[in-house]
């Protein structure tokens, strides 16, 4: 016979008599593990170390017992749910119903009266073992989901690095063809747009672990929402015309004041106006309305395209749920939009609903936002007064991609910096002894050293005398707290416009 393991145990509190001692024998005999317990404490330590059943004489369940057993009931881990077995008094006409709402705080909880036969007792024993092992066997599908987890999420990290790099570059670059004047500016609006969105469609890829966990973090700011939906629209007139669908805004005059990320609700914008553009067949139509109403701001998204069937409607947002379709398969997508539509609505403090007459009748997609308050409106700003004159500065720049070294040094030195480089971990030690920089600007995933190792080592030879800025790939907030912690002064994630890395600079002055 196989011998029971440590969690196959039951545990047997009787303090008093030798009701203990002949309960364990009978489940010995019959080659089940069974230990007796005397006090609560030494209950609690045979729970730690690992049990199948509790079995408990209904005498010791005192103060003490629903203090201490009862705390640890209550905080089992999700895939637990203790069996417990109270032998009672064995009263005649026992109000076991009365009784078991009284020990509730047992949880899975049943009453054995006296006198207890063994084949009862045995039969009871054996069948919550059997569930208990299933409960173990529960723990460790949770634990292989929680490795599948941990291992997708490095993987979107590492991905979203992979693909910030290039955009990194990209974005950098467009910002410096803009200040030197060599492009239309209408067209390279338009890249830079979609540049940008490009960015964010990195972003909700990586946004699918924070979703499911609830880690997006919001950054409000006065928002003119009327600005930021013409905005969007525009941005998303290259994608219409090549599906062939029309695409217009309706904006009511005057201005629509919220108080939000303003990235985040391009984000939604985009999604839904890209989702309207996605389910309509050449020659629709998809219009976007925006309004004032009842101290909301209103956004509707309406177009004439597939339609939703009414089981659809609620459903549509939840996460990789996708319209089942032929046109849906052609389009593609990772069904993850919407939820992130929803989600991020809800964070503002909004609501968002759909709308359909039925299959091959259109949909509409309605956001409801709170407008500011007086006090939190935007205020107009000057562009030209945000981008003061700089003190020029040394800088070094650890990168081992050669665009981005050369993207970087490019838009430094039209800032009016003097630029070093260096493409690996000990080379940019070696470059930053050498040319004494004011500010450093690392990357994380450097060869020969990464980007925090060589944080450290500049940190603890230079002191706060230098600057030091972690502009990489690496996103998720542990990678921020990580680089701070490694000694950097801020941590920027690419891609990083021209003006954010400037302000960078200037208010990271050690001699501030």
């Amino acid at each position: 016979m196989t011998r029971p393991s440590q969690s196959e145990r039951v545990l047997v509190l009787a303090p008093l008599g030798r009701d203990a001692e002949v309960a364990a024998a009978v489940l010995r005999s019959a080659g089940l593990a069974a230990v007796v317990c005397r006090e609560i404490r030494t209950v609690l330590e045979e729970l730690r170390a690992g049990a199948a059943v509790l079995l408990i004489a209904q005498e010791a369940l005192g103060a003490g017992a629903r203090e201490g057993i009862g705390e640890w009931i209550a905080h089992q881990p999700p895939w637990s749910d203790l069996p417990v077995f109270v032998v009672t008094g064995g009263a005649p006409r026992q109000d076991h119903a009365r009784a078991l709402r009284e020990l509730s705080w047992l949880g899975n909880v049943l009453l054995l009266d006296r006198p207890l036969r063994r084949a009862t007792l045995l039969s009871v024993v054996r069948s919550a073992i059997r569930a208990r092992l299933r409960q173990y066997a529960a723990r460790e599908v949770l634990a292989a989901r929680e490795r599948e987890v941990l291992a997708r999420d490095q993987f979107l990290a590492m991905l979203g690095h992979e693909l910030r790099n290039p955009l990194g570059a990209i974005i950098l670059a467009l910002d410096v063809i803009d200040r030197r004047g060599v492009a239309a500016p209408r067209q390279l609006d338009v890249v830079r747009r979609q540049s940008r969105q490009l960015s964010r469609l990195v972003d909700d890829l990586l946004d699918v672990s924070r979703v499911t966990s609830g880690k997006i973090t919001l950054h409000h700011h006065p928002v003119e929402l009327a600005a930021l939906v013409g905005r969007a629209v525009e941005a998303q007139q290259p994608p219409a015309a090549a599906a062939g669908v029309s695409l217009r805004a309706e904006l009511a005059p005057g201005e629509v004041p919220v108080l939000g990320d303003p990235v985040r609700i391009e984000q939604v914008i985009a999604n839904l106006v890209g989702n309207a553009i996605k389910y309509t067949r050449p020659g629709g139509h998809v219009t976007v309305g925006l309004e004032t109403s009842g101290g909301d701001a209103v956004l509707r998204v309406h177009d004439d395209g597939i339609g939703l069937a009414a089981a659809d409607l609620e459903r549509v947002f939840d996460t990789f749920v996708q319209v089942d379709s032929g046109l849906d398969r052609a389009r593609g997508g990772l069904g993850l939009g919407l939820t992130l539509v929803k989600t991020l609505v809800t964070m503002h403090g909004g609501r968002v609903r759909a709308d359909s007459a039925g299959p091959g009748k259109g949909s509409t997609f309605t956001v409801r936002l709170p407008l500011a308050s007086p006090a939190d409106r935007p205020a107009g700003a000057d562009r030209a007064a945000a981008a003061p004159d700089a003190r020029p500065r040394r800088v070094l720049v650890i990168d081992d991609s050669p665009d981005n070294r050369e993207v970087a040094q490019s838009a430094l030195e039209m800032l009016g910096h003097e630029v070093c480089l260096a493409g690996d971990g000990p080379s940019g030690i070696e470059e930053a002894f050498r040319c004494n920089p004011e500010v450093v600007v690392i990357d994380i995933g450097l060869p020969g050293l990464d980007g925090y190792e060589v944080a450290r080592r500049l940190r603890a030879a230079r002191g706060r005398g230098m600057v030091l800025i972690a502009l990489t790939g690496y996103g998720q907030p542990d990678d921020r707290q990580r680089a701070l912690a490694a000694g950097f002064d801020l941590h920027l994630t690419k891609p990083v416009e021209i003006d954010a890395l400037r302000r960078a600079i200037e208010r990271s002055d050690p001699s501030a």
